[in-house]
């Protein structure tokens, strides 16, 4: 666990909110920020330029989770929410909002160590994942322009696919460039001469 992490707190109870600061102290983080007052909200975390939000809030509405989650930029920062008790379809729709951990019953001294870490390893996780995600799109679009291209020159060479790619990769070579850059300049001047 990396102890600097700087860490925002969102507990409008000031007292409790004192306790939690003083549980993080005492399990070793040092910089922590406690929000008391949830108006404006994302100008704070972004301010404190936190890694980390905490959420204590007692009952929240879908309304008040959806506007803590955007305000905490919980794709950008592990954030958990602590909620005293579940209502039906809080938990998805706290997941789904990009929540990293969803606790219920609180949030007290001794879960904040478990908590912080289960937070912080899904919000990693899912990172990896949409960066995945993202590289896996990027590929397929790409694929479509390379075999759009190669149709092209298919059509206009008389030639097999084999051929075609050969083309592409070899022009690429010569002009110091991506197969898919060539791909796409060949698909760019097709579309404004058609």
């Amino acid at each position: 666990m990396d102890k600097s992490l700087s860490i925002v707190v969102v507990e409008p109870d000031h007292d409790r909110g004192r306790e939690i600061v003083e549980g993080l102290t005492a399990i070793g983080y040092s910089d922590i920020l406690l929000i008391n007052d949830t108006a404006k909200l994302s100008s704070k975390v972004v301010a404190a330029q936190a890694d980390v939000v905490l959420i204590d809030v007692a009952n929240p509405s879908r309304d008040v989770l959806e506007e803590l989650a955007v305000a905490s930029d919980p794709m950008n920062r592990p954030v958990a929410l602590f909620v005293d008790e579940d209502k039906e379809g809080l938990a998805k729709a706290a997941i789904e909002s990009g929540i990293s951990a969803y606790v219920v019953n609180g949030l007290s001294a001794d879960r904040l160590r478990p908590v912080l870490d289960a937070a912080i390893a899904r919000f990693n996780m899912v990172g990896r994942m949409r960066a995945e995600l993202s590289q896996a799109r990027r590929a397929l679009e790409e694929r479509k322009v390379i075999d759009r291209a190669k149709g092209l020159l298919m059509k206009a060479r008389n030639i097999d696919e084999e051929a075609a790619y050969a083309l592409l990769r070899r022009t690429a070579m010569d002009q110091g460039r991506k197969v898919v850059d060539v791909a796409q300049a060949l698909v760019t001047a097709a579309d404004l001469l058609s």
